[in-house]
């Protein structure tokens, strides 16, 4: 349930509308080369360059690419975690093997999700992750985040919470979807870091090689 007022909550939506606009147009070279700049300024981050389990995620359609970085992670060792989408819009979570280990899984009339094939942990596995990317639409000056307003991930970021788990929690974009502001609820926690095709950039905790 949202806190927003109504002209927050409208001004929600339609930067949602503007920004899955401008994704629309983008062409499968586009994602795959700004998937490629993404993976390498990833790994430049302690967070997952030390990291032994990854949270992550496959991305769809105009998303930002993440196949580069889940090859790269998964060729080099680490542990990756993917979700896989409940009934009631939780994630659960499997291993990534590699391409092969996927399947494409339609829920309902959404756009069809790649997820792992293999048996699932349970939603408490996140909590044993060092890192977790985080799909989104925006990330303001604060680090709040705009998600697609499916609730997943709020429930994934409020598990971490109550467990006391502190993983590195890092989004990632496009470099026009950094804006100056993002309508933000009581219970909306900042991520750490954003990635985008040009860059990273940070947001209220240092980099580990800085303290």
């Amino acid at each position: 349930m949202s806190h927003l007022g109504p002209e927050e909550e409208s001004r929600k939506r339609s930067l949602r509308r503007e920004l899955l606009e401008v994704r629309s147009g983008l062409t499968a070279d586009d994602v795959r080369e700004t998937g490629t700049l993404l993976a390498a300024h990833a790994l430049e981050l302690p967070e997952l360059a030390h990291a032994r389990t990854v949270a992550a995620y496959v991305s769809v359609g105009s998303e930002p690419g993440t196949r580069a970085l889940l090859d790269t992670l998964h060729t080099r060792g680490v542990r990756v975690l993917l979700p896989a989408l409940l009934a009631d819009n939780d994630l659960d979570w499997g291993t990534y093997d590699g391409q092969d280990s996927l399947v494409r899984v339609r829920h309902g009339g959404r756009t069809a999700l790649l997820e792992p094939a293999g048996g699932h942990l349970g939603p408490e596995a996140v909590l044993t992750a060092d890192a977790v990317l985080l799909p989104g639409l925006a990330v303001d000056g604060r680090g709040m985040r705009l998600g697609r307003g499916g609730g997943s991930y709020d429930r994934v970021l409020a598990r971490l919470e109550r467990a006391g788990a502190d993983p590195a929690l890092v989004v990632l974009l496009y470099d026009s979807e950094v804006v100056d502001r993002v309508p933000a609820e009581p219970h909306d926690r900042p991520v750490h870091a954003a990635v985008t095709p040009s860059g990273v950039r940070r947001f209220g905790r240092p980099s580990p090689a800085s303290v």
